[in-house]
């Protein structure tokens, strides 16, 4: 099982490369912080990621979508993609000022040492703006900020960001996918 990670900005338009993956038959995963806000926010929490809890409740999701996947070992070609990882909510707890908790910390320890994700990254480019909505309330200077604390939190666990620049979506999608339909690297 070879899991890829995509990340990068806020608004940068992980969400649509991820959806045009799986039209294309790639098995993904939608981002844990989206459906924990959208979970919160049904209930008429207006700003959950102000919650304390917020950051485990996001490792949580995460470590149960991770685990929920295919019982296929290493050896096996088999491609998913997950829009965000554990290092993404690293960068958000330092993002928000949150001491890096317990759980994130065991969480980051454990897909370090189960080698869960490639180490190549596909770090998704801002596209210049950053569009606004319910989960998503942060200026398009502020998801610059952002960026720079996601790239610097990859690079300090190791991972190699690979860009994928600014373009059209078909062209997002094509520059993805030739990254993770290449051979397993031993």
């Amino acid at each position: 099982m070879r899991r890829y990670v995509l990340t990068g900005t806020p608004g940068a338009g992980k969400t649509a490369i991820l959806r045009g993956l799986h039209e294309l038959g790639y098995e993904v995963v939608e981002e844990a912080a989206t459906a924990v806000i959208a979970r919160a926010q049904a209930q008429g929490e207006e700003e959950p990621w102000t919650r304390a809890s917020f950051v485990d409740e996001v490792v949580e999701l995460q470590r149960e979508r991770q685990l929920e996947g295919p019982a296929t070992g290493p050896a096996t070609d088999t491609v998913q993609v997950f829009d965000r990882s554990p290092v993404c909510t690293h960068a958000l707890a330092t993002y928000l000022g949150r001491p890096v908790s317990r759980a994130l910390t065991a969480e980051i320890e454990r897909i370090t040492t189960e080698e869960i994700y490639e180490r190549q990254v596909l770090f998704i480019r801002n596209l210049g703006f950053c569009e606004p909505t319910s989960a998503r309330r942060i200026s398009f200077q502020e998801s610059l900020v952002f960026e720079k604390v996601h790239e610097q939190s990859y690079r300090t666990f190791g991972y190699e960001l690979i860009d994928i620049p600014a373009d059209d979506l078909a062209h997002r999608v094509a520059a993805v996918t030739s990254v993770i339909s290449q051979p397993h690297r031993q």
